[in-house]
């Protein structure tokens, strides 16, 4: 069983950084989803993907699965960078794209 050790990217409804400091490891599936035949609900017999710890920062993960003798994966997050625009800037004479309304 391998575990996925990661740092969460915070919700679109979410406007500060909370959680999102934080590292997560978490068991990978070992059995797919089953569908229910009666109710219809989706179910798996797989427990350790219930399974979700919280640390600190990555090393903290990483030796947390070394010590357990777990395979793990790191995955780094993806650096977002975001260019500063100004309102005027939508209306200058040398603005690439059409504006519109």
């Amino acid at each position: 069983m391998t575990a996925r050790i990661y740092q969460p990217a915070k919700t679109a409804t979410q406007s500060a950084s909370a959680r999102t400091k934080q590292w997560v490891l978490e068991f990978e599936p070992e059995t797919p989803r089953e569908i229910d035949p009666l109710m219809g609900w989706t179910s798996s017999s797989d427990m350790k993907s219930q399974v979700r710890l919280r640390f600190g920062d990555k090393d903290e993960a990483i030796a947390y699965a070394q010590k357990h003798g777990l395979a793990y994966r790191v995955e780094e997050p993806k650096a977002h960078v975001r260019r500063i625009q100004s309102y005027a800037d939508n209306f200058r004479s040398t603005r690439l794209g059409q504006w519109t309304h």
